[in-house]
């Protein structure tokens, strides 16, 4: 029978009221962190710079018998990877592992439009909120638990250069530790209030088509037109989305032609897949996969279609096991003051990798705020030390 979610706290050996006094300590030496992190401008398309963030976030670390490395890439900034004491014995529970991100959505030069300030009880710069808050929060709460001498396992810290584009190199790194691991934290910014306990899955496709170019006065009848085509094919695969099923297609860029008389030999399409269930990640694909095909016929014979993509993230569904990291979260923090909610959303993150293994995963640990990859994206400070406390707590466990 599962415990209650206010009888879990009883196990812990540093008061959650402990937690918080020593977050509310650390405060101002947070908000400075995260200012040293937003400053480093760090957009995942920029080696360089996700490189110098990363080198500055590792020096950072000062926590006593804590071993760091940098894992360099050849095309995305490093690896960060940084294991906290004690190490692990046989018998040991098996690790915590906190991950998250130091790349951003934004390109160099973005300081000088969106400059990093604090205004009306909020930190705002580009990658505040997505995510650097959340990776020094997550690290003032392992100083925290240091000091204390309080780590009842050891800690994977795990920070990575290309997230935002898709964990291209990442992937396998994070599959290949979550799977040594009890349990991921993932320090993605908060849902309003809310832990994540499930995120969408995520695909993405590029649909070309290829037609005949003429002259749309004197050889109309000569050319093919790629766009008319597109926008079947357009027309078709939006059908494809299923609000009842949480699927949707949304066709988000499109391109074609060269002149408005000229008939266009070439188009494009690309297009966004979320899904809710794993199930529909086969499905989609296979869907995608018959479009070049007998099966869809182009109106227009001497046209070509081309389609390429895949689902890049399966999706983090609600589970059991995750349920109930949340609901030990939601204890936690009542002892605190905070009424933590609990929430899904259509976005991805990594969690959707370790989600996927069958490892239990809570998302959105890291800070509240709005405006990820908008211009006004900031945290606000008012939830900086119950959130970190509460992450501590949560390692505790």
């Amino acid at each position: 029978m599962e415990r209650s979610p206010r009888s879990q706290t009883s196990v812990l050996p540093i008061p959650m009221r402990a937690l918080l006094a020593g977050a509310r300590k650390r405060e101002r030496a947070l908000i400075e962190r995260i200012r040293r992190l937003v400053l480093i401008e760090s957009p995942s398309d920029a080696k360089a710079a996700v490189d110098t963030c990363a080198r500055a976030f590792a020096s950072e670390i000062k926590i006593p018998g804590a071993r760091v490395t940098l894992k360099p890439q050849r095309h995305f900034g490093p690896i960060l990877q940084a294991r906290f004491s004690p190490r692990t014995k046989p018998g040991s529970p098996k690790p915590y592992l906190l991950l998250g991100h130091l790349d951003t959505v934004w390109p160099l030069g973005t300081l000088k439009s969106m400059p990093f300030r604090v205004s009306a009880g909020r930190l705002f710069g580009p990658g505040v909120l997505d995510m650097k808050a959340g990776a020094a929060m997550a690290l003032t709460a392992l100083e925290i638990l240091a000091e204390a001498r309080a780590l009842p396992r050891e800690i994977i810290l795990l920070l990575t250069g290309d997230e935002e584009v898709g964990s291209p190199v990442s992937r396998p790194v994070i599959e290949r530790i979550a799977r040594g691991c009890a349990a991921v934290f993932v320090l993605e910014p908060a849902q309003g209030l809310a832990y994540k306990t499930a995120r969408k899955g995520t695909g993405n496709w590029r649909l070309e088509i290829q037609g005949l170019a003429a002259h749309a006065g004197v050889d109309f009848t000569r050319g093919a037109s790629a766009i008319r085509e597109l926008a079947r094919v357009v027309e078709t695969v939006s059908g494809w989305t299923d609000l009842n099923r949480g699927l949707t297609v949304s066709v988000g860029v499109i391109g074609g032609g060269t002149k408005t008389n000229v008939i266009p030999e070439n188009a494009w399409a690309e297009v966004d897949v979320r899904i809710a269930r794993r199930a529909d990640g086969p499905r989609i694909e296979r869907k995608f996969a018959a479009l070049p095909s007998p099966a869809f016929k182009l109106l227009d014979k001497r046209c070509t279609l081309t389609v390429t993509g895949q689902i890049n993230r399966p999706p983090m569904e609600r589970t059991r096991a995750t349920v109930r990291l949340y609901r030990r979260a939601r204890a936690l923090a009542r002892e605190i003051g905070l009424d933590l909610g609990e929430a899904a959303t259509g976005g991805a993150s990594d969690g959707n990798f370790t989600s996927a293994l069958g490892i239990p995963t809570l998302d959105g640990m890291g800070a509240v705020g709005e405006g990820a990859h908008a211009a006004h994206e900031s945290i606000l400070i008012e939830h900086l030390a119950h959130r970190t406390a509460l992450l501590a707590g949560m390692l505790l466990g």
